[in-house]
């Protein structure tokens, strides 16, 4: 079993490889979106005008109580029906992007929720503007918070991308399908497919762990 695994792996490393990247780019492309868009509303929803604070704990209640899968395909064949043409690729991306945007939402506002008020009176005290007080009073202590969850939403991430196979788009899981159907042996390349994914998450969960060993020390 072994040796036939090595000689399958070996023989279509190219195109296994190429799934790989494009796993690891959809992966890339969520997290870096998600983090950007959970970190703006979740900034708004807990510092913004009171208007804005309803649509945004809509959006993130909503969006987390959708299966993943049924968010793809909506994205994916809701858009055209919308004239939006957009590909496969970049269907997958916003969908998990939405998705994942919702999850870091409630990981910044339960962050920056958790840090006293007297701290941000501390800083206006001080003369600290609001992006002042942001970046050197509430963002140093509620980063500790921040990251074990969102270092758990990107191993989420990186696992909810083999959905993106569905849509035809080759990636890891999508390549692994393609060489099975050459090969008709599954289980040496599923088998691949488990290992590369443990790889990739034990990592991220390690660095998780080494993470919240460092910010340990720093006080309440």
């Amino acid at each position: 079993m072994i040796a036939a695994t090595y000689a399958y792996i070996v023989t279509n490393f190219p195109f296994l490889w190429q799934g790989l990247v494009v796993t690891l780019q959809v992966s890339a492309l969520v997290v870096a979106f998600s983090l950007a868009g959970g970190l703006a509303l979740g900034v708004a929803i807990v510092y913004g005008p009171r208007i804005l604070y309803w649509p945004i704990r809509a959006y993130s209640d909503v969006i987390r109580s959708i299966p993943l899968l049924v968010l793809i395909f909506f994205v994916y064949y809701g858009l055209p029906a919308l004239q939006v043409q957009i590909s496969a690729f970049w269907a997958a991306v916003l969908a998990l992007s939405l998705f994942k945007t919702g999850h870091v939402i409630e990981t910044v506002r339960g962050a920056i929720g958790s840090i006293p008020p007297g701290q941000n009176e501390a800083g206006k005290a001080i003369g600290l503007g609001f992006g002042q007080r942001l970046v050197y009073v509430i963002f140093p202590q509620a980063l500790r918070r921040f990251l074990p969850p969102w270092l758990n939403a990107v191993t989420d991430t990186v696992k909810g991308s083999a959905l993106v196979s569905l849509l035809g788009v080759v990636d890891l899981m999508q390549s692994i399908q393609q060489v099975i159907g050459r090969t008709y042996e599954p289980l040496p390349m599923y088998l691949y497919g488990a290992a590369i994914y443990f790889v990739i998450n034990y990592t991220l969960s390690s660095l998780s762990r080494a993470l919240e060993a460092r910010f340990a020390y720093i006080r309440e």
